[in-house]
């Protein structure tokens, strides 16, 4: 099983940031929409993870965040557990710039059903819509 740190990240104008995956052959999801994240290395806590993937795929260094749940994927080829967290960050996406994938963007969160998400990454987006009010202020 592998064990991911992703993170639900909101620009400056509360809108939350995605990308585009590459469409390559060879890896999962190709060409799917994508939260920002990735692997958790050995000796690593979800958290270091969480803050050293941003750094790789923005440039950015988070350092508030919130822990929003767990879930597991039933992907076949890769089952992995997802550690979820939510953040602000005081950006819009023409000021960030993408280590990887094709293109970044925001959304609004009601606009999430016109884009096709890699693995589970639909249902936790929807979960955290459904939940937001019950979460302290995304802060910077």
């Amino acid at each position: 099983m592998l064990y991911v740190a992703t993170a639900l990240l909101f620009d400056k104008e509360g809108r939350l940031l995605i990308y585009l995956r590459d469409d390559k052959p060879g890896i999962s999801f190709p060409n799917h929409w994508d939260l920002f994240g990735g692997i958790i290395e050995e000796g690593e806590t979800p958290e270091q993870a969480l803050v050293r993937e941003i750094q790789e795929e923005l440039g950015i260094t988070i350092s508030r965040y919130g822990k929003f749940g767990e879930y597991e994927s039933s992907d076949i080829e890769k089952p992995n557990r997802k550690y979820v967290y939510y953040a602000k960050v005081d950006f819009s996406p023409y000021e960030l710039k993408l280590g990887e994938g094709q293109r970044l963007t925001s959304i609004h969160l009601e606009d999430r059903y016109q884009y096709k998400f890699a693995n589970i990454l639909a249902n936790i987006i929807e979960d955290f819509a459904n939940q937001k009010g019950t979460f302290l202020k995304l802060e910077t």
